[in-house]
């Protein structure tokens, strides 16, 4: 193994990135170790002297994503309620940028990795996440930051239908940043579209 003291070598790191975008591009299923060979201008043998297993790619892509995700969703939930909200929004369009693979590859191959045992780690993390912004919703409704006849549940499933899916159109180098598209999406959230 190449890594020390837990931390991936720069190699290892490359390769993810490189399997990343083909996982992305072709499908996880559908890209072989020969494709990540290939674009890493390597011996598709070679890749086993750094992972066991295409699984073991997908394995760190997916649980370094949601890692850091979670842990930036818990530090901004303890915020009042407007203010998470913006905070949630502001980080999955961030997110969109830095980790479009990982998370165009979840939304394509969340149900047949939840098949898989090694990657029951995914229902936990869409539970946790999931709580994490309807608490935020509940909050603000209590609190009467928001409107009280809102259901959390189908307010969240909204917004996180309307961001998540921004990542087969947004790009890095598109004519908003991330942040300036949160704020787009979180005038129309907060204030409406009627003037």
């Amino acid at each position: 193994m190449t890594e020390t003291r837990g931390k991936p070598s720069a190699r290892r790191a490359d390769l993810v990135r490189i399997a990343a975008e083909l996982f992305a591009e072709r499908g996880y299923r559908a890209t072989t170790v020969r494709h990540i060979g290939d674009a890493a201008g390597v011996l598709s043998g070679s890749l086993y002297h750094h992972f066991d297993s295409k699984e073991t790619i997908l394995d760190e892509l997916l649980s370094s994503y949601l890692d850091e995700l979670l842990t930036t969703y818990r530090e901004i939930a303890g915020a009042e309620p407007v203010t998470a909200l913006r905070g949630l929004v502001t980080e999955a369009f961030r997110s969109l940028g830095e980790h479009r693979a990982a998370i165009t590859v979840l939304q394509n191959e969340r149900t047949y990795l939840r098949s898989l045992p090694r990657f029951g780690y995914l229902t936990k993390a869409d539970d946790e996440v999931r709580r994490i912004w309807t608490t935020v919703l509940r909050d603000g409704i209590e609190a009467g930051a928001f409107r009280a006849d809102l259901d959390p549940a189908i307010t969240y499933r909204f917004l996180r239908d309307s961001v998540w899916v921004a990542v087969r159109w947004f790009r890095q180098d598109g004519r908003l940043s991330p942040e300036e598209l949160a704020e787009q999406y979180l005038k129309m959230i907060l204030d409406g579209i009627t003037a």
